[in-house]
């Protein structure tokens, strides 16, 4: 936290749970008068009352305002409850930062995730069969709607966390789904951690490096897929895309199906696409897979996406 230099004001998303708490008490110590606190009521759990009845009395003794905002996080059909309640949050918290005054208007957003969450989140998308972008994991700096975004706990183990709230005589709340271990990364949590802490005592820090190596790499990706668009063009080309390597066929294709239409396609969903484009040599030809959410098709001498 010593070397956190954020824009401010700044306001810090928070749950009441320990990590929320000791990044909000942290802050507000050290800017007073610069912070402020937005917490999300997600309305999925009976606890969920509470919480905010925490945040509320926290707030009032640190002296930093608090916004509560009140949302509907219920996932869509085939949707994560994770994903739904992450994107919900981030909208909340983007409104609130948004809706700020002028004069004093939010610059930074800051969250609690750290060292233990970000090796969880790695080992999620290892267990995924993730690429590089799901081995990146969480970024500890980006922007987003004019936003200045920041987790700077994310090297920080969560067990030294909870000690600076004890020697700070600070408490918080559990959150009781946390140690549901119907959720797979609440199982990482309760049996993986502690086994890599007995083999593997330094796990924290290297596979933050990993992350890092897989972050610098996604976005040599993604330039490449940038300039290759353009070559290729919007809609892509078969000849263009012919011309490419296999790999570089697949980094476009994924670039072009996310930043045209929003859609992830699956790993043998690709390479089937990969295979047909191979196989067009003749005007006759005909594509229709199924991938992502909808289908692509080619249309003269291009491919489109429907659904």
């Amino acid at each position: 936290m010593a070397a956190f230099k954020p824009p401010l004001p700044l306001a810090v998303g928070l749950s009441g749970g320990a990590d929320s708490t000791a990044l909000l008490r942290a802050c507000a110590q050290r800017w007073p008068g610069q912070v402020q606190a937005i917490h999300v009521h997600h309305g999925l759990q009976a606890a969920a009352d509470g919480f905010e009845q925490h945040c509320i009395a926290l707030c009032e003794r640190l002296q930093v305002p608090l916004v509560v905002q009140r949302i509907d996080a219920r996932p869509a059909p085939g949707e994560s409850p994770e994903a739904a309640a992450r994107q919900a949050r981030y909208q909340a918290f983007e409104a609130v930062a948004l809706a700020s005054q002028s004069g004093a208007a939010i610059q930074s957003i800051v969250l609690a995730q750290h060292a233990d969450d970000q090796v969880e989140t790695l080992l999620l998308a290892l267990s995924r069969g993730g690429g590089v972008a799901g081995l990146a994991s969480m970024p500890a700096f980006w922007q987003r709607q004019g936003l200045s975004w920041y987790r700077p706990l994310l090297r920080v183990a969560g067990s030294e966390v909870r000690a600076w709230l004890r020697a700070q005589g600070q408490g918080w709340i559990e959150d009781p789904s946390n140690t549901d271990e119907r959720f797979t990364r609440n199982r990482i949590r309760a049996r993986l951690l502690p086994a890599l802490d007995a083999a593997l005592p330094a796990f924290r820090e290297t596979f933050a490096r990993s992350a890092a190596h897989a972050a610098q790499a996604n976005e040599l990706l993604l330039e490449l897929a940038q300039q290759d668009l353009e070559a290729v063009g919007v809609p892509p080309q078969l000849v263009l895309l012919q011309r490419l390597s296999r790999a570089r066929q697949a980094n476009v294709l994924r670039h072009w199906l996310r930043r045209s239409h929003q859609t992830t396609p699956a790993t043998a969903q690709l390479d089937a696409l990969l295979d047909q484009i191979a196989a067009c040599t003749t005007r006759g030809h005909r594509i229709h897979l199924k991938v992502g959410r909808g289908f692509v098709v080619r249309r003269g001498a291009g491919l489109d996406w429907y659904n």
